[in-house]
């Protein structure tokens, strides 16, 4: 069964009478640990643009305090291809190996049956929901969002506010995902989200019926083969992205106003999703992946998440204990907007990611690039 966002409406709840003293310090690193990262001297990660949930500033803090070189590759990878690349360079020990990845929740538990995962437990190990994790450290939830209609309002005058609305004549060569969802964790989850708001929207017919919508939208003439970024939404090459909500905010913070953007969580169909972190096998640098994983548990790490606008998943932790501070609260939507929010399982996610990547092209025919 699906679960409500009630974790998030929780926390922001308990924040209201969070009291602001300090509390029992998470275990840190060990001084070991931080001696053989060093000794390894830097860390290859994959799929983090500096815009997307405040990764910018936590590679900066990372960097800052550990001093390690990161190499960043292909920042605008999908998990597919993050997954590719472990696989691909199994044998490899230069910079061009990912020594750890941030997926979309159905592809950890793949990537540990084929043995691409090394087991790993942070510091801060207990305060990670249960459900948001492998039971042996293989992969663990970061972070989530709830996807959203980003909206260039110069070109959109009146938003729309459900997903039947981008099936409308006034959206013609409108509408864009915002990755390949052959490959992309997003664009698989907006799918599937389409599907399930659809009329009586069942999740266990929610991927096929949102392949049927996208094939509806693509002959309609409202899809636009383009992935969605910040520049073709201001640009008005995609006036409307179907994106997380996390980044939908953060460009709006980064346009100023221009063009104006406007952030719908649609009326059905809201669907988060969790993403995780894991270390590859066959990491180059395995003690600077460890201590990479350490930093972005503890609550500096997981306060950078929050910055970006994303749900970190220690957040009940850090509410908790008064570590959330005050104004990253007013910044967030409110949060009536996330009651309908559900959480697809990792057997739903798995049973659809299937459906959506196997046949996108023969339902849908359009070549998202």
């Amino acid at each position: 069964m699906m679960k409500t966002a009630t974790r998030f409406l929780a926390s922001l709840s308990t924040l209201a009478v969070a009291a602001a003293s300090a509390s029992p310090a998470f275990a840190q690193s060990s001084d070991a640990l931080v001696a053989a990262a060093k000794a390894e001297g830097e860390l290859s990660v994959i799929a983090l643009p500096h815009d997307w949930c405040g990764y910018g500033g936590m590679i900066d803090g990372f960097k800052a305090k550990y001093g390690l070189k990161l190499n960043e590759l292909n920042p605008d990878a999908g998990s597919g291809d993050e997954v590719e690349a472990i696989r691909a360079n199994k044998g490899n020990k230069g910079p061009q190996a990912p020594d750890v990845i941030d997926v979309g929740l159905s592809f950890g538990p793949t990537a540990k049956s084929e043995g691409l995962l090394m087991a790993y437990k942070v510091p801060t190990w207990d305060s990670i929901p249960a459900d948001d994790k492998d039971a042996d450290g293989a992969w663990y939830g970061d972070y989530y969002g709830v996807l959203t209609f980003e909206v260039n309002k110069d070109i959109v005058k009146t938003s729309p506010t459900d997903w039947p609305d981008l099936l409308g004549p006034d959206f013609k060569n409108s509408v864009a995902l915002a990755g390949d969802p052959r490959a992309s964790n997003q664009a698989i989850l907006a799918v599937y989200a389409a599907g399930l708001g659809k009329a009586g929207g069942d999740a266990t017919k929610a991927a096929q019926d949102g392949l049927d919508y996208f094939a509806a939208m693509n002959k309609a003439g409202n899809l636009v083969p383009t992935i969605g970024k910040v520049a073709s939404l201001a640009q008005g090459a995609t006036p409307i992205v179907v994106r997380w909500d996390y980044n939908a905010l953060a460009d709006r913070d980064t346009l100023k106003g221009n063009p104006p953007v406007d952030v719908v969580v649609p009326k059905s169909g809201v669907v988060a999703g969790v993403y995780v972190q894991a270390i590859s096998a066959f990491a180059p640098h395995p003690n600077a992946a460890k201590l990479w994983m350490d930093y972005v548990y503890s609550d500096e790490g997981q306060i950078a998440y929050l910055k970006g606008y994303c749900h970190p998943i220690r957040y009940q932790a850090l509410v908790k204990d008064g570590k959330v501070p005050a104004d990253l609260v007013k910044k967030l939507p409110p949060a009536e907007a996330y009651a309908k929010a559900v959480f697809p399982t990792i057997e739903q996610q798995n049973a659809s990611k299937t459906v959506i990547t196997t046949g996108w092209d023969k339902t849908v025919g359009a070549n998202v690039k």
